[in-house]
């Protein structure tokens, strides 16, 4: 069977890195990738649950494939994703053009479903959390990604229930991959040219295999001499362990940008969203991280107008923005999601989140701007990523994660490049590459 598939892709990394694989599996079946509509038989779209609206997008996506295929032949329609595993049943009954609904936990009993749908033409529904046999199946199946920078998914689900999110209902409970396999992936990606592996999980730093913690995953993949950067994401405050903190003053290869989401900064509110931390304890892991390295900086995601949420628990909130000066965050205003312990609460005014939503989002705003110009005219070690899409310059990011443009060439991809900073905006910085290796780096 030669046919081809168009995978989209929404939400977060953990799905980017899912789409890969799903990629990875349907080749054992003969498709190819295709980066146009009208050229697939088969339409994939991978669903994210975190934000407002999200089963929305699902159908109106659908109906803009009904409009590309209405004088041609259907394609296999598939979802995957969280909104597949929260909406299986009723995504099936409303939309009679899907085919597939496949879950996170699913995903390697994908080809078995395709190949059953083309024989029976049977609406087929995969939605139970079998994630042990997930990733022994991934194991045997060569990770493909040959990007300088890509995720490996290291855990997967949620034990803490706060009570906004989805991630318990839609991944299932924390799960943490056996080290070895883990190892023996990053060994396929090194093989692969990549240069920078991202960790992922809903809750990384909860990641345990044995007697194996992130931290000792962090220092084992860092034996690699072709890895040049390691990062991990998404962290939970209460998973913070001191081995963790600790190897801070020992890794080589870390970069010093943690993203620590603390959701607010009022103990109030943290208690409301069964966030299991206090800000005091956020702020003695920031204490610990800054002794170790005053360079580590922070970033974060903020949940704006929390039912419940007063306007001295927004201040606690924007003082905590000042103090610790965080950077590359994101703040949302709250949306309460089908299923969990806060869907039913009281919203508060609109206008009210409106005004707080854009006062966080300023200041988080100026911090990157703040950030970006005091680099102007110092050197930064770039990880070049790839040509731009005009060809005429490089894209690469800083230790901090911050993009950056600069006059490279196409050889300078995979390759750590010091580069002056000669502008900045709220986004990106740009440079030139300096020839000079003898120029003091930031």
């Amino acid at each position: 069977m030669s046919q081809k598939i168009f995978i989209k892709t929404f939400g977060c990394q953990m799905n980017e890195y899912d789409s890969n694989r799903i990629f990875d599996i349907v080749k054992k079946i003969g498709f190819q990738k295709t980066e146009n509509y009208e050229d697939a038989n088969c339409y994939l779209l991978n669903t994210c649950h975190i934000r407002d609206k999200a089963k929305e997008k699902v159908y109106h996506e659908i109906g803009r494939v009904k409009k590309i295929y209405r004088t041609k032949q259907k394609p296999i329609v598939i979802i995957t994703g969280c909104v597949a595993q929260a909406e299986n049943e009723e995504m099936i009954r409303r939309e009679p053009y899907i085919d597939l609904v496949i879950g996170p936990q699913s995903y390697h009993k994908i080809n078995n479903s395709i190949l059953n749908h083309i024989e029976k033409r049977k609406k087929i529904d995969e939605t139970e959390f079998d994630t042990d046999n997930k990733f022994n199946y991934l194991s045997k199946i060569k990770n493909y990604s040959s990007k300088v920078s890509s995720f490996l998914t290291i855990q997967e689900g949620c034990d803490k229930f706060c009570n906004f999110c989805v991630v318990p209902y839609t991944r299932g409970p924390e799960y943490s991959r056996p080290f070895i396999q883990i190892v023996n992936e990053a060994k396929n990606l090194v093989d692969n040219g990549v240069k920078e592996i991202i960790l992922l999980g809903q809750n990384v730093n909860a990641y345990k295999s044995g007697n194996k913690r992130l931290s000792n995953l962090i220092l084992e993949i860092e034996k690699f001499p072709e890895i040049e950067r390691v990062r991990y994401t998404t962290s939970h405050p209460k998973d913070m362990t001191s081995d963790l903190i600790d190897i801070y003053k020992e890794t080589k290869k870390l970069m010093p940008l943690v993203h620590l989401p603390i959701q607010s900064g009022s103990n109030k509110i943290l208690n409301l969203m069964n966030r299991k931390h206090t800000v005091n304890e956020y702020l003695k892991v920031f204490d610990k991280l800054i002794e170790i390295n005053p360079k580590i900086m922070f970033s974060s995601d903020f949940i704006i107008g929390y039912p419940g949420e007063e306007e001295s628990d927004f201040r606690d909130t924007f003082d905590l923005i000042n103090k610790i000066n965080f950077i590359n965050s994101y703040s949302f205003i709250f949306s309460p999601r089908p299923g969990t312990q806060a869907e039913n609460l009281r919203l508060i005014d609109k206008k009210i989140l409106s005004k707080r939503l854009e006062m966080v989002q300023n200041k988080l705003f100026e911090n990157q701007i703040n950030m970006n110009s005091s680099l102007e005219n110092k050197v930064l070690n770039v990880l070049v990523e790839n040509l731009t899409k005009d060809e005429s310059m490089v894209f690469g990011r800083s230790e901090y994660m911050t993009p950056v443009i600069f006059n490279g060439k196409k050889e300078d991809i995979g390759k750590i490049i010091p580069v002056k900073i000669k502008k900045t905006n709220r986004s990106t910085l740009f440079g030139e590459k300096v020839n000079n290796l003898d120029q003091k780096v930031a």
